[in-house]
């Protein structure tokens, strides 16, 4: 909520600038002459400080007077926002084969893994109204973290991510239901199916395990109308996979990339979502970049605007200054009109 006063009439300050101009003006001139009643008398020379309040007071009237026809209001606008954010989950392959080193990051070579972590991050940073889960597969499927709003500890836990601490496998499958089934515990529904809801799933193999066919699985998300966006890590063909001996020796060794983008692009194509084959550090980013601007929520606001009139505090007291400044001025009319005596001109 914000708040504010404002005039509505420019005018107002040339108004208040006329006011010292007429009183410079008026050294110029022989005669003494105001045009409000008695103000002559206001310019009468006295020994004593106090002499000239009335006049003081008529100025002060003057620019409050002058204020108050500028018409001021106090402004509140008040927004409301009335649209959620997505629930998403991102689905993540933790299988050995992650550790191949096809990667490179300033000229040097890095594994699958740690060329997604710094994308990963940087997609949960730049959609702070939404939440996020984070499940692992491999051999099987775990929950990392369950939807939520606390990004931060979300990329910690990303940070901490490790290769080989789940079984070997690939259970393609079993991770999009795990996903699928945490937003269903977030029921947020329309006719049966899931709204503001899709899932991000990042493989670098073919399905070789768990409990559920990939098929199967995306049957389940297209049937709760949740979209799908699959991503290939790594790239297709023979890759450099590390191997540590006892002793903390680093090997590689040539092995073919087990790949299946044609089940990855089915999967986005049965559940609407969109297929990205992300073969360099940059086609990470951009297929991330894709995803954010494919759904990203325009968050509708209602702005109402609260407005109260303030002309009377300012003519109120502007006008009171004056009547008290024209009495000070003419002690003798005030003191008769006081007693009710019969005026005589002077």
């Amino acid at each position: 909520m914000k708040a504010g006063i404002i005039f509505h009439d420019p005018l107002w300050l040339l108004a208040l600038l006329a006011i010292p101009a007429a009183l410079a003006l008026r050294r110029f001139q022989r005669i003494t002459v105001w045009l409000v009643p008695f103000a002559a008398a206001w310019h009468r020379e006295s020994a004593s400080p106090r002499a000239g309040w009335p006049a003081w007071a008529a100025i002060a009237g003057l620019v409050l007077l002058t204020l108050a026809l500028a018409r001021p209001q106090q402004r509140r606008v008040m927004r409301d926002v009335r649209q959620a954010g997505y629930d998403i989950m991102l689905a993540i392959d933790l299988s050995p084969s992650m550790l191949a080193e096809d990667y490179r990051r300033d000229g040097k070579p890095i594994n699958r893994l740690a060329a997604l972590r710094p994308v990963l991050n940087a997609f949960i940073k730049q959609r702070p109204n939404d939440r996020i889960g984070i499940v692992l597969f491999s051999g099987r499927a775990y929950t990392l973290a369950p939807l939520t709003f606390d990004h931060d500890w979300l990329a910690r836990q990303l940070d901490r991510l490790k290769i080989g601490v789940i079984e070997e496998g690939t259970a393609l499958g079993d991770g999009l239901v795990v996903a699928l089934l945490r937003l269903g515990q977030a029921a947020r529904q329309t006719h049966g199916k899931r709204d503001g809801a899709f899932v991000v799933l990042l493989s670098d193999g073919a399905n070789n395990g768990g409990l559920f066919e990939p098929m199967e699985a995306t049957e389940m998300a297209k049937a709760q109308g949740v979209p799908v966006y699959t991503m290939a890590i790594g790239t297709t063909g023979y890759v450099d996979m590390p191997y540590y001996a006892a002793d903390g020796t680093k090997t590689y060794r040539r092995e073919l990339s087990d790949n299946d983008d044609l089940m990855l692009l089915w999967i986005a194509t049965r559940t609407r979502g969109e297929f990205f084959r992300a073969v360099r550090q940059h086609t990470i980013e951009e297929a991330f970049r894709a995803i954010d601007r494919a759904r990203k929520i325009e968050f509708r606001t209602h702005r109402t605007v609260i407005t109260a009139e303030l002309f009377a505090w300012f003519a109120v007291p502007g006008t009171g200054l004056l009547l008290v400044a024209a009495a000070g001025s003419r002690p003798r009319w005030w003191q008769a009109v006081a007693s009710g005596a019969p005026l005589r001109s002077t």
